[in-house]
């Protein structure tokens, strides 16, 4: 059973480009959530999957991603993938339509290109996981209701005010000075309570401006105290630290050995590859390394990420190739790959 788009699917939800040796490639574009206005829908946030047939060389993703889940090696993973790609073609060129499940669909048009289809059902970013599309309905606002209860209110004031009216009329009230004057104390007591206010207010201001004075003369004696006693003060180391011995390059020394790059050769296009190195002088290390053992080790430029890539030795012929590969996996390293690129 071939499970090559399983493989893809699973990559895409960690990766932005998966290529499909001698088909294409996958890329995802991240979409930001969005409202549809006019029919009230929701989508979250997701990756959009696209199809760029322009890029088939194999870059490894891949082929040691299914090694690694099927236990195989290298080379049959590569094996197995081009006959699941000679398999689609094989299918489109009868005029199927071929379904790659959680992906999309390809299929050939009536002019006879290769035609993509994404699809909706699967979505890629986990940042989004558990977030679905819905349909929120729309709020309709009664406004119109509300006014006659605001007129109702109006007119029922309306007749109180009138019916007051009517009952002061017809019943006066009137203050005589005798009553006005048997409470002369309240008017007191209300002075008194305003003087007691503003004195208490005034006193409080008082009362914080010395605490702050207090505080400011405090901060500084305090200070001038730390002073002197760090002047004073004696430190004593009771168990040293052990001395460091630095072994320093001289940059003679660093130039003599950087100015004998390793010369990069060109020929064949089938590289078993020795590792990658980040750093090109490590990268020339390996490469004298592997030479004293008799490959014709060298470096052939710096990959996508950066790194700088060493071989054991190229090859014209996709045979011979792999017939290296397996000896030096058997008697080198078993990490040992092939990459298939021009140079």
């Amino acid at each position: 059973m071939n499970n090559t788009a399983k493989y893809i699917s699973e990559l895409l939800y960690r990766y932005e480009c998966v290529i499909l040796p001698g088909f294409g490639a996958f890329l995802t574009k991240r979409q930001p959530a969005m409202i549809q206005e006019s029919t009230h829908a929701f989508f979250p946030p997701q990756k959009l999957i696209s199809f760029n047939s322009q890029l088939q060389n194999n870059d490894g993703l891949l082929a040691n991603y299914m090694a690694s889940a099927e236990n195989i090696s290298y080379t049959d993973a590569v094996a197995k993938i081009q006959r699941y790609v000679l398999s689609l073609n094989n299918k489109m060129a009868v005029g199927q339509r071929v379904e790659l499940g959680g992906i999309g669909s390809f299929f050939t048009s009536v002019e006879d290109t290769l035609q993509f289809e994404p699809s909706q059902d699967t979505n890629y970013l986990t940042e989004a996981f558990g977030l679905n599309s819905f349909i929120s309905p729309s709020i309709v606002r009664e406004e119109e209701k509300t006014a006659p209860k605001v007129v109702m209110a109006q007119v029922t004031r309306e007749a109180y005010k009138e019916e007051v009216q009517a009952i002061e009329e017809t019943t006066p009230i009137a203050f005589t000075p005798e009553r006005r004057r048997e409470r002369p104390y309240i008017k007191y007591a209300a002075a008194a309570a305003i003087l007691v206010g503003v004195v208490g207010f005034i006193g409080l201001d008082q009362f914080n401006k010395q605490v702050d004075l207090e505080n400011d003369r405090i901060s500084v004696n305090a200070e001038k105290e730390i002073e002197n006693r760090i002047q004073e003060a004696t430190f004593e180391i009771a168990s040293p630290l052990p001395a460091i011995n630095l072994n320093i390059i001289k940059a003679e020394e660093a130039s003599s050995e950087n100015s004998n790059p390793i010369t990069v050769n060109t020929a064949g296009k089938y590289h078993v590859v020795a590792g990658a190195y980040r750093i090109k002088a490590n990268a020339n290390k390996k490469v004298l390394k592997l030479k004293t053992k008799g490959f014709d080790a060298r470096l052939i430029g710096v990959n996508k990420y950066g790194l700088h890539q060493v071989v054991y030795n190229s090859y014209e012929n996709r045979l011979e190739a792999l017939k290296a590969l397996q000896n030096i996996k058997k008697q080198q390293d078993r990490r040992a790959w092939l990459l298939v690129q021009e140079l």
